[in-house]
């Protein structure tokens, strides 16, 4: 036995394995830097997120280490807050934006001297001004807080808020019961603010902002969208020493005479001034008023006044100017041309939906903006291949070119834009006389990250070859009702596309399962939309929910294979699913319920369901608690228990009874475009 023994003990010796170099040497992990160990969990979080999780299970030390780095808490209910704020002490941002129901209690679970920066309550609501003050409490260096959308908070809260006199960014944005009583504690208690939204703060007036002037010196970004500021408090605001960013989207009160009358040597650190949908502005206030604004980078006068050429000639007193958006305006005779004589310093020039522009003043502007480098001539529908060719020819290093709805162009002046304009990285041709032709050209423009091609009926496989073979850096595509595409092309952009996060495939109707296989290779993928694709099945989705780990947003409506096996492995593997469109698919209660199971869901579309039943509706209403917004068809309102209804809302959920008629059929996609043709010439 004796014999036995040794023999067995030199056999462990002889088989077991020769330290390495430097596994005697290798040190714990827990003996690294902070340092060092952040900057491998940073590259970590970078690849995939949810390895974080895995990591942190490794080992105590590895647990220990991910608590300390973690900065963003992102809880997927109120309840949960206590739980993350004690695991993560270091956590320096909270955001709530996917808990739809915040009690106060939930805020006062933040301990006391916590390190919280920044808190996100911008999509929550339940909360008051006993929550506010219980996180003013706890939160001695709170510097940004996010209220928008609190259309119950008042002046009580806005009181709370003012004891946080850390605060630089503040959004109380739809908070409509605010008035300048509110307003004015937190303009006292917050003199160190930055930036502050109080758009549609309706309950504001002169009163108000007049203090806020006073009192908020440092102000840089205010924005007053659809308040009631006139004259007398804009002339004060206007002169804030540090403001660099006003915007006064819809304010009705603005008119030619508070233009008028500014100083011309006020706002000179203004840089971006955004005056759209300003009902009461004309070219004549806006001429007035650009000898007061010299060192302004960006304006936006869309659906504003017409532009008319003497209000063109004026913008050359703004010599900086770099970004000009006229969108939805009405240019008179030789108006754009006056702009593109005095504003040829602009890199950002957005025409879309404009009235009046011609191919002869869209011509003569291109060849002075030689420097352009975004453009948008968006539903410009009387412009020409003439238009085109000077845009192309004059406008050589352009970025970014949006023209959809452009009906007048030829599928060969749209060659020119791959020809003589390689350096674009956004493309939208939507509804054009595109072909194959023309996306061999664009194939040139290697650094295309988003291209929209929908409604373009004259592509093919073909043509989304070339795109595959030479845009790999392609991460947006959208083919919406390209009806002539089929699964050879959407391969060919799968497999050239590895940064892929978002593609439009609805109502091509001749895509496969083969299609979903091959697009369950790009990894970040977050947006698949193959509504009114009928040969798709759970085969294809299966592979998706296993391959696209980062699924955030999915439209299967009339995917009428797609059954509850593609919802049992969407459960199994999509955690990150956050909004889903199931109408008309052949999804029955258990489909439904294993669905519910996905804790971040927030939004769902099941109309016209035929598998669905009341009771199997409401116990998975019942599971999913992180609804915001449902969409159900009008007939299951009075089969549904009330309590049941009222509880889910008391979490947060909005419901939207929808009463639209039973619809199976798919239109193809030329009598489709026909039809809406046909609506817009009505």
């Amino acid at each position: 036995m004796a014999a036995a023994a040794a023999h067995r003990n030199n056999k462990r010796r002889r088989f077991s394995p020769a330290p390495g170099p430097t596994s005697a040497t290798a040190p714990p992990l827990d003996s690294l830097a902070d340092e060092l160990l952040f900057l491998v969990l940073d590259r970590v979080a970078a690849a995939d997120p949810r390895a974080l999780k895995s990591f942190a299970l490794a080992s105590r030390a590895c647990h220990a280490a991910e608590s300390r780095h973690r900065r963003l808490l992102r809880p997927l209910r109120a309840d949960l807050i206590p739980a993350a704020l004690a695991r993560y002490p270091s956590a320096s941002r909270l955001d709530l934006s996917l808990c739809a129901r915040v009690p106060d209690a939930a805020l006062a679970a933040a301990p006391s001297g916590s390190s919280l920066r920044a808190v996100d309550l911008s999509r929550s609501w339940g909360f008051g001004a006993a929550g506010l003050a219980a996180l003013a409490g706890a939160c001695p260096d709170l510097a940004d807080l996010d209220l928008s959308n609190g259309v119950h908070l008042g002046d009580a809260a806005a009181a709370e808020v003012a004891r946080m006199r850390t605060l630089q960014r503040l959004s109380v944005s739809r908070c409509k019961p605010l008035t300048d009583m509110g307003l004015g504690c937190v303009a006292v208690g917050c003199p160190d603010l930055r930036e502050l939204s109080l758009k549609w703060c309706l309950g504001l007036t002169d009163l108000g902002l007049h203090l806020l002037a006073l009192k908020c010196k440092k102000l840089t970004s205010l924005d007053l969208s659809y308040t009631m500021i006139t004259k007398e408090s804009f002339l004060a605001i206007i002169k804030l020493p540090n403001l660099q960013v006003l915007t006064l989207v819809g304010c009705i009160g603005i008119d030619d005479d508070a233009l008028g009358s500014l100083d011309k040597e006020c706002s000179k650190s203004l840089q971006v001034l955004n005056m759209s949908h300003c009902q009461n502005v004309t070219d004549v206030g806006v001429s007035s008023m650009v000898k007061s604004i010299p060192n302004l980078l960006e304006l936006d006068l869309s659906y504003c006044c017409p532009v008319t050429p003497s209000m063109g000639r004026s913008l050359q007193m703004i010599t900086k100017l770099r970004i000009l958006k006229l969108e939805g305006c009405k240019f008179m005779a030789d108006g754009l041309k006056a702009i593109g004589s005095s504003c040829v310093s602009i890199r950002e020039l957005s025409l879309s939906k404009c009235s009046g522009v011609t191919d002869t003043e869209l011509s003569f502007a291109v060849s002075k903006l030689k420097n352009l480098l975004k453009l948008d001539i968006t539903c410009c529908r009387s412009i020409t291949d003439v238009s085109v060719a000077a845009i192309t020819s004059s406008c050589t290093s352009l970025i970014s070119l949006r023209m959809e709805s452009c009906s007048h162009v030829s599928s060969g002046a749209l060659q020119l834009i791959g020809k003589n304009c390689s350096h674009l990285e956004e493309l939208d041709l939507t509804d054009s006389d595109l072909d194959d032709e023309g996306l061999k050209a664009l194939a040139g423009c290697s650094n295309l990250s988003s291209l929209k091609i929908g409604i373009c009926l004259r592509i093919s496989d073909e043509g989304l070859t070339h795109i595959g073979k030479s845009c790999p850096k392609l991460g947006d595509i959208d083919l919406y009702r390209c009806g002539g595409i089929s699964d050879d092309g959407v391969i060919q952009i799968a497999q050239g596309s590895p940064m892929l996060e978002s593609i439009n495939l609805s109502y091509c109707t001749e895509i496969t399962d083969r299609s979903l296989m091959s697009l369950s290779k790009c990894t970040k993928l977050n947006t698949l939309e193959i509504r009114g694709c009928p040969r798709v099945s759970s085969a294809g989705l299966s592979e998706i929910a296993m391959g696209c780990r980062l699924l955030s947003k999915l439209d299967i409506k009339k995917c009428f294979e797609i059954n509850d096996v593609g919802m049992l492995y969407l459960s199994q593997f999509s955690h990150s699913l956050r909004q889903i469109n199931l109408s008309y698919c052949s999804v029955t209660d258990i489909g439904l319920l294993s669905l519910s199971s996905i804790c971040g869901l927030q939004n769902m579309t099941i109309v016209h369901l035929a598998g669905i039943t009341p009771n199997g509706l409401t116990a998975a209403l019942m599971v999913c608690g992180g609804l915001t917004k449902v969409k159900l068809h009008e007939a299951f309102k009075s089969m549904m228990p009330p309590h049941m209804l009222k509880n889910v809302e008391a979490r947060g959920c909005i419901f939207q009874w929808i009463n639209k008629p039973f619809k199976v059929e798919v239109e193809p996609c030329d009598v489709w475009k026909q039809q809406s043709q046909d609506v817009l010439v009505r």
